[in-house]
C-alpha cells in the first residue's frame, strides 16, 4: 500500500503542476491585449484544463488516503 501512497502524491502533484499551469495561461490571455471576446474565448478553454487539473490531484488525494486506510 505504501507504492499506492507514492503513486497518488505523484499523480496529485501532476494536478498541482497542472492548476500552476492553468495560471499561467489565464494570465497570458489577460496580458494578451486582445479584444474581450478573444479573451473569454481563451479562459473558456483554460477553465476546462483547469477543472481537468483539479480532477487528477483530487484522484491522486484519494488514491493517497485509500492507501492510508489499507495500510
Amino acid at each position: 500500500m505504501e507504492t499506492m501512497i507514492w503513486f497518488g502524491a505523484a499523480v496529485s502533484l501532476v494536478g498541482v503542476f497542472g492548476l500552476g499551469w492553468c495560471v499561467v495561461l489565464a494570465l497570458r490571455a489577460r496580458n494578451s491585449g486582445l479584444p474581450d471576446d478573444e479573451i473569454r474565448a481563451s479562459l473558456q478553454k483554460v477553465v476546462i484544463y483547469n477543472m481537468g487539473a483539479l480532477g487528477i490531484s483530487a484522484l491522486g488525494l484519494m488514491l493517497v488516503v485509500f492507501g492510508i486506510f489499507l495500510s
